[in-house]
């Protein structure tokens, strides 16, 4: 008998019951940074990756020609999603899985988020994407340097915008001056977090808790596909900061940081400030034509929806 509640006591400890220890940080916002920073992590490392084979892998390994081609843009377009629906499965019964401080921005401003949790949060994105892009850039600097000799690219020079844009985004050439990249930001991020805001809004017919990264992931997807070609759809300040100021580091110089490609300098701001305005504007927008006319008609909260939400935002 004494032997069966051995067992049954290192069963429970095995998979995480009461014999977990459990850290007084864990209980804290620290906990959710945590899963920010892993959540982050992940959706960068599946989001990077996918570039690195895209731009310098299959060519490099032999498995497919130097061209850069639809087909391409297409395998990042869902790599990138599949990126954000496992981030977000990663770190969503912790945090909530925003991964994005626009995200987090938007949440404080209509979803009462509490303000004091936003600094931690970004902070957890940004260095969760920075890790991440070292992480990647360690596995793939083979590829990279071999595409850099065959192509004779120097690092850091206006040759090397493609191997630097593995981790960090740049506007289009028929772009001269910041306008026209940072409203593609904008509209972008405000698509995205409009979108978000439908998936899991408990008034309207949302999607349970299971399913809302997959269809969070397709969301992005769709937008890479649609708006992705003008400016890389950053959509995210932490996917595009935490790799930038890695690829600065790591020698590609003014192209990363402060962004200078002849057409658009300091671009750096706008991967920046383009997904906050545009995250803040779609989550306004949503709520006034959509989230505000199911309330005034009287549409009652989905339950299981209202606890999941209370779950994730309540103050320490």
């Amino acid at each position: 008998m004494a032997q069966d509640s051995s067992a049954a006591s290192s069963r429970e400890s095995y998979r995480g019951g009461e014999g977990t220890r459990r850290w007084r940080w864990q209980q804290s916002t620290w906990g959710e940074a945590g899963a920010e920073f892993l959540g982050t992590f992940v959706l960068i490392m599946f989001g990077d990756a996918v570039v690195a084979t895209c731009v310098a892998g299959l060519s490099q390994s032999g498995r497919a020609g130097l061209a850069f081609g639809t087909s391409d843009w297409i395998l990042i377009s869902f790599g990138w999603g599949l990126a954000v629906t496992f981030g977000v499965y990663v770190a969503g019964g912790v945090s909530g899985a925003h991964l994005n401080p626009a995200v987090t921005l938007a949440q404080a401003l209509r979803r009462g988020f509490p303000w004091k949790k936003v600094p931690t949060y970004v902070v957890a994105q940004v260095f969760g994407a920075f890790v991440a892009a070292a992480v990647v850039y360690f596995n793939y600097r083979f590829a990279i340097g071999s595409f850099e000799h065959v192509e004779k690219i120097t690092r850091g020079s206006s040759d090397s915008i493609g191997t630097y844009s593995i981790f960090a985004t740049f506007p289009a050439e028929y772009f001269d001056s910041w306008f026209g990249p940072f409203m593609d930001q904008v509209i972008g991020t405000a698509l995205l977090v409009a979108c978000i805001f439908a998936v899991i809004d408990e008034y309207n017919a949302p999607t349970k808790a299971n399913m809302a990264p997959f269809i969070i992931g397709l969301i992005v997807v769709a937008i890479g596909i649609s708006f992705g070609v003008n400016a890389g759809y950053a959509i995210n300040p932490a996917r595009d900061l935490g790799p930038r100021l890695f690829a600065w580091a790591q020698g590609w110089g003014k192209i990363a940081m402060p962004g200078d490609y002849g057409n658009v300098n300091t671009y750096f701001w706008i991967p920046i400030v383009g997904p906050l305005v545009g995250g803040a504007i779609g989550a306004y927008v949503y709520d006034l034509l959509i989230r505000g006319v199911l309330i005034a008609r009287g549409v009652k909260p989905d339950p299981e929806m209202t606890e999941e939400a209370q779950t994730t935002i309540e103050e320490d």
